[in-house]
């Protein structure tokens, strides 16, 4: 494997520099200096160089330390050099006239006047960088990355720094699972299998930016022990009408096409905006499970059981909603979302059994096809009312949200001898799973400032939940499916949350402070037919710090605190019990506790590009997935763990090598323990050091712009799992046309199909290694057309129900 890589990391190294010694023939450049008002200079300005002729934008770059900026591998020809950045106003060089005599002009110094004014509207000239980082959060701008064209919303978080997502679609952040994933600063109230549906199910090219939270304030919610990741759609921010169309079509083992609408109108003091996305997207997970078994006497049982696991998703997605001016204070909103989803899977499943590795005495063939389909309505009422010209403001949300999901399940297992003969009848079960799950949910926020330096913030929230499973299950008997008593029933849970918050924050000559208290109080009620219901109320504190001081221009230090709860998953606490073949299944567990976690992180950053970040976090009652074996069957579940820590650094740096060449790089170093007595008879006491690395290389040649991303995770012990390595290489290239209204973008996933979701497990009673392999290597053609003005023009809102959402599962949108 280490072969591999290292061909790989050559090829590309020798590509790389075949490209700059054919790009560095040519000497031609131009270059200067930004200065503003006072002769100071102007260090990371946004710097154009544009076609005197019809101002078409040749190249653009940013001024470094010292100001100063270079365009090299100028052709001959008559430009103009533009500036921008934020808080000055535009300025512009004269024409200047660039031959192949002169090799080269030096600009004098640009001036650049600070800006007093407060304009109502401006236009979009430069391109965000795809990462940034601010005081309280990192934003990775996906609306112009070339590599979220033909990708979900699952495959761009996968990309974010510190992200992870594992062999079954849970998201990790530095290594922690229990994120909370939020919409347009949306709870979204699915599980895990729910909402890796929906994100799947999201068209990349309508994110506007993915957000990651580490240490979140007291405003939001208190879930989420790893943090919140917030995606926020695209909502067109312009003046009159614009808008955009996207298609696009991908090859993987099968053919993939997506379909998405972006429009907004703004005429006056209203505003109307809407996105509707298509998409028919097949997938594919080949899987390998090998395990033993022993029983009481000592006798092992080995079983090797080969999956195939092909799925078929088709979704239909809308947003649509309106906001209005009541006066230049007092603002109304509503917002209609909801999508329509049907997924196809299936199941087959070939396992050997004996009772010495390497022969056979038994098989059977599980044939499992699994119908499902997905749909929710939710409706946002929202009101801002600015109180006062010095800040003072209050607004108030309403959420309504109502998912309808159902499953129809068949499961026919043949049984054989050795020889392959008919061992007896087949067992045939299937099973019909209506879901329905209604969310409420109401909050207001309130700001003052308290003076020129101090602000005031406070808020209440009430949500109400409730989620009704039916799992209606038959068996075949005598060629007759009758009721299987043994598997149906019905969980019917409940859930109410009160909730308020305080933050005061002091803003000094070189730093701030940041103090807040949030207050949960929670009742839940879990009933499953026939057995005693788990009732549970309990009242929470989560204070939240944050210090953050600037030291000189170019050093920031910052300390954060926070306190965090996550309550189990709707669907996790669900006992129904799912089958991959008679010996190998799932279930939920209604007696999962809220894990609670401290976190804490020491953040510095240099020149507001470079940063490093320490972290610790300590969580009690862990959710935890597990895999547990009693006799000769093994289920996997969740459960909670007493103690689980994590120590983390995070390094994350842009660079740039020429001017045609820059990129960034992210490593996220943690060390991950778990400890826990008494599961299944066995106690738990590991951890292991792992790392994520992560880099991005951006390349401009002949109008073209290219993209390469690399990552590599490291072996990691996560509860009673080892997880091997994975690792994958992806590129992109686009080509703006027709003044950038028209966009043509190729790319290729996990080019060297190298990545794997490989697991052994060797605690507990258990011994069992997973190969899997899905269909990652993926071809991407993606086409683009923008319409309309580009004067934004908007405003953006959060709601209130996102917190809740994100527990649901199985979303398409």
């Amino acid at each position: 494997m280490k072969t591999t890589i290292t061909k790989i990391y050559y090829t590309l190294l020798l590509t790389l520099i075949s490209l700059s010694a054919t790009l560095a023939q040519s000497t031609t450049k131009v270059s200067g200096k930004l200065v503003n008002d006072q002769g100071a200079v102007i260090d990371y300005a946004t710097v154009s160089l544009l076609k005197a002729k019809d101002s078409t934008v040749v190249k653009g770059t940013l001024t470094n330390d010292a100001g100063v900026y270079t365009f090299d591998n100028i052709k001959p020809g008559d430009y103009i050099v533009k500036a921008t950045n934020v808080g000055y106003t535009k300025t512009a060089s004269a024409v200047i006239n660039l031959t192949a005599d002169n090799g080269g002009i030096s600009i004098p110094a640009l001036v650049m006047h600070t800006n007093v004014k407060n304009l109502n509207a401006v236009n979009i000239l430069s391109t965000k960088p795809l990462i940034e980082r601010k005081i309280d959060r990192t934003v990775m701008n996906v609306e112009n990355s070339i590599l979220a064209a033909g990708n979900s919303a699952l495959e761009i978080l996968e990309r974010a720094p510190g992200v992870s997502v594992d062999k079954d679609d849970n998201i990790s952040l530095k290594g922690k699972q229990g994120v909370t994933v939020m919409i347009n600063d949306k709870l979204t109230y699915l599980s895990s299998t729910q909402l890796a549906t929906l994100l799947r199910s999201t068209d990349g090219t309508t994110i506007q930016s993915i957000e990651i939270i580490t240490n979140p304030s007291a405003k939001y919610d208190a879930a989420g022990n790893s943090g919140i990741i917030n995606i926020r759609l695209k909502k067109n921010k312009q003046s009159g009408t614009n808008g955009s169309i996207n298609a696009g079509v991908s090859r993987s083992k099968n053919n993939k096409d997506n379909l998405s609408l972006n429009i907004n109108h703004k005429e006056g003091n209203l505003n109307l905006f809407g996105t509707f996305s298509h998409g028919d997207i097949p997938r594919y997970r080949g899987m390998n499970l090998d395990r033993v078994t022993i029983d009481s006497t000592g006798k092992k049982t080995y079983f090797n059981q080969a999956t195939q696991m092909p799925q078929v998703n088709h979704y239909n997605s809308y947003n649509a909603g309106a906001d209005l001016d009541l006066t230049s204070n007092h603002t109304i909103g509503v917002v209609v979302s909801g999508y329509s989803t049907t997924e196809h899977d299936g199941n087959f499943n070939s396992t050997n059994i004996s009772a010495q590795r390497g022969t056979v005495d038994s098989s059977l063939y599980t044939a499992s096809t699994i119908n499902q389909s997905y749909k929710n309505i939710a409706v946002n009422l929202n009101d801002r009312l600015k109180l006062d010209t010095l800040g003072q403001a209050l607004s108030f949300d309403l959420d309504y949200s109502k998912f309808n999901n159902n499953t129809n399940a068949d499961y026919n297992t043949d049984y054989f001898t050795a020889n392959g003969s008919i061992q007896h009848a087949p067992q045939l079960l299937r099973n019909q799973t209506p879901s329905v799950i209604d969310i409420r949910s109401g909050k207001v926020d309130y700001t003052k400032p308290l003076n020129k330096s101090m602000k005031l913030e406070a808020g209440a929230k009430l949500s109400r939940v409730k989620t009704d499973n039916d799992l209606q299950a038959q068996k075949a008997v005598g060629g007759v499916y009758v009721n299987d008593t043994s598997r149906t029933n019905r969980f019917v849970y409940t859930e109410k949350i009160n909730a308020a918050y305080v933050n005061l924050n002091k803003e000094y000559t070189n730093g701030s402070v940041q103090l807040g208290l949030r207050t949960e109080y929670t009742q839940s009620n879990g009933k499953l037919i026939g057995s005693t219901p788990v009732d549970r109320s309990y009242f929470d504190f989560f204070p939240s710090v944050f210090i953050n001081q600037n030291f000189g221009k170019k050093n920031e230090l910052g300390l954060s605190y926070s306190r965090r709860i996550d309550r189990p998953q709707y669907d996790n606490l669900n006992p129904f019990v799912y089958y991959l073949d008679p010996y190998t299944y799932s279930k939920g567990n209604s007696f999962l506790k809220p894990q609670y976690t401290n976190n804490f992180e020491l953040n510095y950053t240099y020149n507001k590009t470079i940063t490093v970040t320490l972290g610790y976090a300590r969580t009690t009652d862990a959710i935890t997935e597990i895999i547990l074996t009693q006799g000769n069957k093994s289920f996997q579940t969740n459960d909670n763990l007493q103690v689980q820590n994590n120590y983390s650094i995070n390094i994350y740096s842009p660079y740039t090598i020429t001017s045609w060449w820059n990129g960034n790089f992210n490593f996220n170093g943690f060390y991950l323990g778990f400890k826990s007595n008494n599961i299944n008879g066995g106690n738990i006491d590991n951890g292991q050091k792992a790392f994520v690395f992560r880099t991005t290389q951006y390349l401009l040649f002949s109008g073209f712009k290219g993209e390469i991303t690399g990552d590599y995770h490291s072996s990691l012990t996560y509860g009673i799992y080892e997880i091997f390595p994975r690792y994958g290489i992806s590129a992109a290239v686009g080509r703006s046309f027709a003044n950038k209204k028209f966009n043509v973008k190729l790319g290729v996933d996990d080019i060297f199909n190298m990545r794997r979701n490989d697991i052994d497990s060797h605690l507990l009673g258990n011994d069992f290694s997973i190969r899997q392999k899905s269909d990652t290597r993926l071809v991407k053609l993606n086409f683009t057309y923008n319409f309309g003005n580009s004067t934004i023009k908007k405003r953006d809102h959060r709601t209130g129900a996102e917190d809740e959402a994100g527990r649901v599962s199985g979303n398409g949108n």
